[in-house]
């Protein structure tokens, strides 16, 4: 197993075998592998990533030194690994495109985009009541409760908060590679909103 982090660009469309293919743009920026967790320190094993900012060109990282700047870095991301996989990355390792293949599939999870807070029929997609104006109750969610017993049960679909939920998709074809601009293209649409982060998993 092995990830990348990417940012999400927008949606456009190839052409294959004489159809309209929905793809979704995401940039892989420079990644750096900065540090591991182990078993014996940490309590678990983990590989820890940083995204590194536009505008630095490299960093040059050095194992366990505290003189690592952080401003140079705009995000910090961790993947649990395996023993093997462990030994295949060390410190100051730069991740890119050259890890995945096209026309393969892969995993892209992230959280959805924050709706705020819905009412019940946004949020659970309810029918709703008559549009005339004889009803007087139109989008109202109507009774949340029983007789008996004297509460509202635990779990009933009301208004709340609504997205921002972490999401994962799975066999997702990789329809378009292109290493000169570190750019990859994704069947369908995947969560979240432009320009923000997604975990790809292969």
């Amino acid at each position: 197993m092995a990830w990348i982090i990417a940012t999400k660009l927008e949606m456009t469309r190839v052409i294959k075998d004489d159809k309209f293919i929905p793809i979704t743009l995401l940039k892989v920026p420079t990644l750096k592998v900065v540090w591991f967790k182990t078993l014996e320190r940490d309590g678990y094993k983990a590989i820890i990533i940083w995204v590194l900012n536009d505008k630095v060109e490299d960093a040059q990282l050095v194992e366990w030194k505290v003189t690592l700047n952080k401003s140079n870095f705009s995000k910090i991301v961790e993947f649990p690994v395996s023993e093997e996989e462990s030994e295949k990355y060390k410190v100051g390792d730069t991740l890119s495109l050259d890890m995945i293949e096209e026309n393969v599939k892969v995993s892209v999870e992230w959280f959805s985009k924050w709706k705020w807070f819905t009412w019940a029929m946004k949020k659970h997609n309810f029918h709703g009541w008559p549009g005339g104006h004889g009803s007087k109750f139109h989008r109202a969610l109507w009774s949340i409760g029983n007789r008996k017993p004297t509460r509202t049960h635990k779990g009933k679909k009301m208004h709340g908060h609504l997205g921002n939920t972490k999401f994962t998709i799975k066999k997702v074809p990789v329809e378009l590679i292109n290493k000169e601009i570190s750019v990859i293209g994704v069947r369908w649409g995947v969560p979240g909103w432009r320009n923000s982060f997604v975990n790809i998993i292969f």
